[in-house]
């Protein structure tokens, strides 16, 4: 039986509009020459054609592009205990049945709200379990190569962001730029009201609850039903150097 695969990630193109796009050098065939004989240890002049291989060297945060934020990133303990950085996530939680919800009525740079979540899921008729990946649909991807792109997506609340946890979801994701509403929406909530709690609200959930969040997730909407599919999504292994200061 035929299986159809979507690709849920957004290119690594140096033309999106996120804040940190890749940096890449592009080195043709010909220029590759002098570095390929000299692995080879044989002269430029022997190699066949003089013509190598085509490469690409990629500079890019952790951050670019798809990807996945792991408790290290929210803060440094989850609970009492110290948070996990990416290389010590089971990679189990990264595999499982998918659930996409659709926000795509939400308008732009809104919160979307724990009771907005549990009547979507009414609306598809799915009950959550343990170990599903959801994926919160919003089609701001569209928008991947325009300069609205980091500032017009809904975000989660932390109430969402809470209650999805508490159902047992270890990994959720969407297709904006970012997890909460935009940095500018929650910089001008506190500079009206003076409220820290504003500030990167939801991604500190990751405080008290260990979860991951997976950002900048494109095509959700060539996903044929909110259910009944399954989610790929295996971060790099990237071992991180933690320190943490006597201040903290």
């Amino acid at each position: 039986m035929s299986r159809m695969i979507i690709d849920l990630s957004v290119p690594m193109d140096v033309n999106s509009m996120e804040p940190s796009p890749p940096k890449i050098k592009y080195e043709n065939h010909d220029e590759t020459v002098g570095v390929a004989a000299k692995y080879f240890g044989i002269d430029v002049s022997e190699w066949p054609e003089g013509k190598a291989w085509a490469r690409e060297d990629v500079t890019l945060t952790t951050h670019t592009g798809t990807h996945v934020d792991a408790p290290w990133h929210y803060w440094y303990q989850t609970g009492d205990q110290p948070a996990k950085t990416i290389d010590q996530v089971p990679i189990e939680w990264f595999y499982g049945d998918g659930v996409v919800l659709n926000f795509t009525w939400k308008a732009p740079r809104e919160e979307i709200t724990a009771e907005e979540i549990q009547n979507e899921l009414k609306r598809i008729n799915y009950t959550l379990k343990a170990g599903d990946i959801v994926l919160i649909r919003t089609d701001a991807d569209k928008k991947l190569f325009s300069p609205e792109y980091p500032h017009i997506h809904p975000g989660m609340s932390a109430d969402a962001t809470r209650y999805l946890i508490n159902q047992g979801i270890k990994v959720m994701g969407t297709d904006g730029y970012g997890w909460d509403v935009p940095f500018e929406v929650q910089g001008e909530k506190y500079k009206e009201t003076g409220d820290q709690s504003i500030l990167w609200a939801s991604h500190y959930v990751g405080k008290e609850l260990e979860y991951c969040q997976i950002e900048k997730l494109a095509n959700l909407d060539q996903i044929p039903n909110p259910t009944g599919f399954t989610v790929a999504a295996f971060p790099i292994k990237l071992q991180v150097l933690v320190v943490v200061g006597q201040d903290l």
